[in-house]
C-alpha cells in the first residue's frame, strides 16, 4: 500500500503541511509512523479526502452530455488566426488546452476572464504512476 509523508498529502490535498497534520489531530486523516518513526498516511486514505474535497463548479443553465470528465475554469489565452484558435483555460491547478476552429472560439465569445467548461470525452487516456519505492527491509 502506498504511503505518504505528511508534506507529500498537502501537496496532492492542495493545503498547507499544518492543515493536514491539524485535520490528523481532529481524526479527519489517520495517519501512522514508517519504519523512521515519520508520521505516514495512507495513500487511500488521502485520495479519499481529496475526493471528498473536490468541488467541481458548474456552468449556469441547462447541459447535457455522455462525458464525465468536466474541467470549468477561467480562459486565459485565446491565440486565433484565420482558420484555427488555441484556447488555453485554468482549471483549478490545472491547465487545459484547447485547439478549435476560429469560428467556434468566435461563436463561444471566448476571450481571457470567460467562464467555460473543457469536456473531455476520450476512448484513450493515458495514466502515469510513480515506481513503488523498495520499503528498507519492512516485511508486510
Amino acid at each position: 500500500m502506498t504511503q505518504l509523508r505528511v508534506r507529500d498529502a498537502a501537496t496532492f490535498l492542495g493545503v498547507s503541511e499544518d492543515t493536514v497534520r491539524r485535520w490528523i489531530d481532529r481524526g479527519t486523516l489517520e495517519a501512522g509512523a514508517d519504519g523512521s518513526g515519520r508520521k505516514v498516511l495512507e495513500g487511500t486514505e488521502v485520495a479519499r479526502l481529496a475526493r471528498e474535497l473536490a468541488v467541481a463548479p458548474e456552468l449556469h443553465g441547462a447541459t447535457a452530455t455522455s462525458a464525465r470528465n468536466r474541467f470549468v475554469g477561467l480562459v486565459t489565452t485565446v491565440v486565433m488566426d484565420t482558420v484555427m484558435a488555441q484556447v488555453e483555460l485554468q482549471c483549478g491547478p490545472f491547465r487545459v488546452v484547447s485547439l478549435m476552429s476560429s469560428e467556434a472560439a468566435r461563436e463561444l465569445g471566448l476571450e481571457p476572464g470567460k467562464v467555460a467548461s473543457a469536456v473531455v470525452k476520450a476512448t484513450h487516456v493515458v495514466v502515469e504512476a510513480e515506481p513503488d519505492q523498495p520499503r528498507g527491509g519492512d516485511a508486510r
